[in-house]
């Protein structure tokens, strides 16, 4: 991430002063509570920025953490926000912008290094790459690969801590609390219990809610005051319905947070853990994980902001991608942090669930975890994209098994939209002209009601996958995408071209408009294969207009189709895998 010299120049000027201040804050609680009572909520306190602002179009997914190897559901949120970018590109939103990266902080990053015997940072260079291979082999079109190490993100960090105090939502206390150091976060008594290790057998502490182990933890740091925000939290829900996608996650948020806020702890002592940003003024104290890593989406936009420049680089974010094991950080924490510095609100925040084997939760501890590399090896990275999007966790979780990818290759590609291909080429001779031609000139003979009926539906087709991609919804998109298919064989069935040469000439080009249609609108879910389908089409792929959703519309072009050559080259040949 590239800092301009003129907004590094001012970051360090503001740095300097609040540093200046910070050495004169009392951190007395009465001290604080009399500055916090004098704030008043302006600018962006409880609304997102508006839908209209100019600025590109930005999704983010969750940066990963590198304390372990990549698994299928980090692979997934990748597929579903680089879909949704690819998605705004085809719309013609050429500057939409992809965030990924890697979170490098924290104390669990802290204990594997020390667990392989490595120095942290070369741990953490270690596996970040792992995460950008991942990137490239998903055929991820993102903008920049973020770092929590790098140190554009480390002076954001520092800004935006320094503008809190400034604020007075910084004050120093003593906490107590079970530390889950997995995830990263407190949790009061009443959500933990007791439990056995299942490969100790010793008796442990764990949270109730992700069964992790947690530790009893007495130390001062600092804390946010995370209470001040309980109502005007309430009320941005209130107003922003679809601010977390599905809304089904919704009334548990709002009933979590109606049930009370409890200021949070934003830093650790130094000698508890060392891996990480230090306290600006206070090298005792290092900053919470969460509050640094969540500050990475601002840091791609360029924060700290110029003045008139907020938007330039996309924030606020249309979407942040995340797993539903991290909501509270994205929902609560992390609009409460916005709030306190007047800083426009995330759009949309949409959540999936987990990936399973065997109707049980994928986990390391029981081997039941699926290799993402392995999986694009063996099946192909378009397979595995639509096989992620088509069945993935959109609310629920989804079971994941090599034979239901086999299973809806074949029937989806393989037999639907691959043998569709095949046959209306062999049907057309490999000569399509002739067909195009016709419809451009109007010489297609009268419609049936079985042609009409067709025309009709690959005619609304498109725009019912596009509100399904406006409402965050990359699944239906998919599948009403396959229904394309799906239909247009059993018109081509039942339409039967082979019998009738006069009336061929609808059938055949209603069949090409429906390829060519699900072809473009197939680009940001499966962009190497709808590539091959439209080249196979002869689609001009030098002009992009002619691959974007503008034209993905019946009659939208008669130029295609020229200089069809016969190829042996099968869309999507029977699947050769090694159990």
């Amino acid at each position: 991430m590239e800092t301009t010299k003129g907004r590094f120049s001012a970051f360090l000027r503001a740095s300097k002063y609040l540093s200046r201040r910070s050495l004169s804050w009392n951190f007395s609680s009465c001290g604080y509570a009399r500055h916090v009572s004098a704030i008043r909520p302006r600018g962006f306190a409880t609304v997102a920025a508006p839908e209209d602002a100019k600025k590109p179009y930005y999704v983010t997914t969750p940066i990963f953490y590198v304390n372990a190897a990549p698994h299928v559901g980090h692979l997934y949120s990748m597929v579903v926000a680089d879909t949704l970018k690819r998605w705004q590109v085809l719309l013609g939103n050429e500057d939409a912008q992809l965030l990924t990266g890697t979170d490098e902080h924290g104390m669990k990053i802290q204990r594997a290094a020390l667990a392989a015997g490595m120095d942290t940072q070369a741990f953490c260079d270690m596996n970040c790459q792992t995460f950008k291979d991942l990137a490239k082999a998903a055929n991820l079109n993102h903008n920049h690969f973020i770092r929590t190490t790098d140190t554009a993100h480390k002076d954001a960090v520092r800004y935006f801590w320094e503008m809190l105090q400034h604020r007075g939502y910084i004050y120093t206390s003593k906490h107590e609390g079970w530390y889950s150091v997995s995830d990263e976060t407190f949790f009061p008594q009443s959500a933990v219990q007791s439990a056995l290790d299942p490969a100790t057998g010793r008796k442990i502490m764990v949270s109730v809610e992700t069964g992790k182990e947690v530790e009893w933890s007495s130390e001062t740091n600092y804390h946010f005051r995370l209470s001040a925000f309980q109502d005007r939290l309430l009320q941005f829900y209130k107003e922003n319905e679809t601010f977390l996608r599905p809304t089904t996650y919704m009334p548990e948020l709002i009933k979590s947070v109606s049930s009370g806020l409890q200021d949070l702890s934003v830093s650790r002592p130094v000698e508890r853990l060392t891996w990480g940003i230090r306290v600006p003024g206070d090298e005792t104290q290092t900053i919470y994980v969460w509050l640094d890593a969540l500050i990475n989406y601002l840091t791609k936009a360029g924060y700290p902001f110029p003045p008139g420049q907020e938007h330039r680089l996309g924030w606020p974010a249309d979407v942040h991608v995340i797993g539903k094991d991290i909501i509270r950080f994205h929902c609560v924490y992390w609009p409460a942090f916005l709030m306190a510095l007047d800083l426009p609100l995330p759009r949309h925040v949409l959540v999936h669930g987990h990936w399973t084997m065997n109707r049980e939760k994928m986990s390391k501890s029981t081997g039941n975890v699926v290799n993402p590399f392995f999986a694009i090896d063996r099946f192909g990275v378009d397979t595995m994209r639509f096989f992620l999007t088509y069945q993935g966790p959109v609310g629920d979780d989804s079971d994941y098994d090599n034979e239901f990818i086999i299973r809806d290759y074949k029937k989806l590609l393989q037999w639907g939209l691959g043998n569709l291909a095949g046959r209306i080429m062999g049907v057309a001779k490999w000569d399509l002209r002739p067909y195009i031609e016709a419809a451009a000139a109007g010489n297609l003979p009268n419609a049936s009601s079985l042609d009409s009926a067709h025309q009709a539906f690959i005619e609304t087709a498109p725009q019912k996958v596009a509100d399904h991609m406006d409402n965050l919804n990359p699944k239906a998109a998919i599948r009403e995408i396959m229904g394309i298919i799906e239909k247009t064989q059993k018109y081509f069935h039942q339409a039967e071209p082979w019998k009738d040469r006069d009336q061929a000439h609808r059938i055949i080009y209603n069949v090409c408009e429906s390829l060519r249609i699900a072809g473009i609108l197939l680009q940001p879910f499966m962009p190497e294969k709808s590539a091959e389908l439209l080249d196979l089409l002869r689609v001009d792929a030098a002009h992009r207009s002619k691959r974007s959703f503008s034209v993905a519309s019946y009659g939208g072009d008669y130029e295609y189709g020229k200089d069809v050559e016969k190829s042996k080259k099968i869309l999507f040949p029977p699947l050769i895998v090694e159990d």
